[in-house]
């Protein structure tokens, strides 16, 4: 009998800024795993929180993913998001990537920046979050979700049961629901997250 070879899961380490994110970002990445890759296999580790200041300050990702590698001996790769806010993603995360990489050039690393923020991705696929987290029934999708300065206060002014915005308490259970193939479509830096994930995902693949 023919031993043969099991490839080992990928172990992904999460890097987030925000506090919604903790809970919102393995949520998300797991349903891409199964759902667009068909990777049940991935583990997606509990998120560190970081401010952006830190991860952008010199010096700061680099210790970051320093510090996340040696917590985390075990993980395939790790992945850094933080939001673009008023920064040109294609920019900003090619620098913060070249960064992380001379850290740790041994790691698979990725740096995704949603544009503006993460919010903007629910704004990508907002028809398929109808009546979700209170966002009224008849709730459309943006027609440029990577323009609004505010995504946060957009989903607020599209909720009809009269509360606000909270990423802590909405940010999961949109994440949970949002069609991810929409999402893909209308938001260049949503591919980017799928096409990066995707890469992590295949550690014999093409660095």
């Amino acid at each position: 009998m023919v031993n043969q070879a099991v490839e080992p899961a990928p172990i992904i380490a999460l890097v987030v800024e925000g506090t919604g994110e903790i809970s919102a970002v393995p949520l998300l990445l797991r349903r891409l795993a199964h759902d667009m890759f068909g990777c049940w296999s991935a583990r997606f580790l509990r998120p560190s929180r970081y401010g952006r200041g830190q991860l952008t300050t010199t010096g700061g990702i680099e210790r970051i993913i320093e510090r996340t590698v040696v917590l985390n001996p075990d993980a395939t790769g790790v992945l850094v998001m933080l939001d673009a806010d008023d920064d040109c993603p294609a920019a900003l995360a090619p620098r913060l990537l070249d960064r992380a990489r001379r850290a740790r050039p041994d790691r698979r690393l990725s740096v995704v920046l949603p544009n503006r923020e993460f919010e903007a991705w629910f704004l990508a696929a907002a028809s398929s979050l109808a009546g979700v987290r209170g966002l009224a029934p008849n709730v459309e999708t943006h027609p440029a979700p990577e323009n609004p300065r505010d995504c946060k206060g957009w989903l607020t002014r599209h909720r009809d049961d009269g509360q606000q915005y909270q990423a802590p308490v909405d940010q999961a259970a949109l994440a949970a629901q949002i069609d991810l193939e929409m999402a893909r479509r209308n938001s260049p830096s949503f591919d980017k997250l799928c096409r990066d994930l995707n890469w992590l995902l295949t550690p014999d693949g093409p660095a």
